[in-house]
């Protein structure tokens, strides 16, 4: 089974190289880390250049101009370009446990999808998160909350994650997806551009196809950096995509990853330095 991480930034260069550094340090290391830039400037090139020196699995940087909050295309790009049996997509801003790979490992089953949990920091915390690559989250650290999603309880995760359609608490910043079923639906609507529903939208076409749902609580730990929200969305034109998706049980979105496989035919260039490819 290998496993491709699916990380999307947009310039926060600073909690990227954070989130690559708790990525090398897993007990199960990656296959592959894909880090989709949604047209961040020349810090975040800077830090994929300067990690790729000593990163120990395969490292891809893909860039696109920035046109606006284009999350679903960036996602559909890695999707594309990943040459993983098994996706864990995986936001620029979640700071991985040391057991985050081999937990999704653990639960990835057939005909599911993982839905992971996070724990979220505050301001204070996330500074010194960023400050301090040593620094992490644990049941007493001052600073954060969802507390419970500190504690990694294997035994009692399993019990979580009977499989379900349960449509609460969707995020894709922590999720696991078997690439050929990502395929078959065609991936994230391009069409919904802006902030959110478009891993609703996916869960729900996913559903329909017959995919259920595990919830990964209580292993798979990350730790959420902070930055203001952007939740607060009147009228989001997303909405529509997902309730047209409902109503009309949808499997397959037209505007998807379909029209980037051509692209990434052949796998894009690790940017470690070729001696490198040793360690993987």
């Amino acid at each position: 089974m290998r496993i491709t991480v699916a990380i999307l930034t947009y310039n926060w260069p600073d909690a990227l190289e954070r989130v690559l550094e708790s990525l090398a340090r897993q007990t199960r290391l990656p296959d592959e880390v894909i880090v989709t830039d949604d047209g961040s400037g020349e810090a975040t090139a800077e830090v994929m250049r300067r990690v790729a020196a000593w990163f120990p699995v395969r490292l891809v940087h893909l860039w696109q101009p920035d046109d606006g909050a284009r999350m679903s295309r960036a996602r559909n790009r890695a999707i594309a370009a990943a040459t993983g049996d098994y996706i864990i997509l995986l936001d620029g801003d979640m700071v991985a446990e040391p057991h985050f790979i081999a937990d999704h490992e653990a639960f990835a089953m057939a005909d599911c999808y993982v839905q992971g949990s996070r724990v979220l920091s505050d301001e204070t915390l996330t500074r010194r998160m960023l400050a301090d690559g040593t620094v992490r989250a644990s049941f007493f650290t001052p600073g954060i909350e969802r507390r419970r999603h500190t504690l990694r309880l294997p035994a009692l995760a399993r019990w979580y994650a009977k499989p379900s359609q349960k449509t609460r608490g969707i995020k894709s910043c922590n999720m696991g997806f078997w690439r050929d079923d990502l395929l078959r639906l065609n991936g994230f609507n391009e069409s919904m551009t802006g902030w959110g529903r478009e891993d609703t939208e996916l869960v729900a076409r996913a559903f329909h196809a017959g995919i259920r749902r595990r919830d990964l609580r209580f292993s798979a730990l990350a730790t959420h950096l902070y930055h203001r929200t952007r939740k607060n969305v009147v009228d989001n034109p997303n909405d529509r995509f997902l309730e047209d998706t409902r109503r009309r049980q949808l499997v397959r979105c037209d505007n998807g990853v379909d029209q980037h496989l051509a692209e990434f035919s052949e796998p894009p260039v690790d940017i470690r330095p070729r001696n490198s490819e040793q360690i993987a």
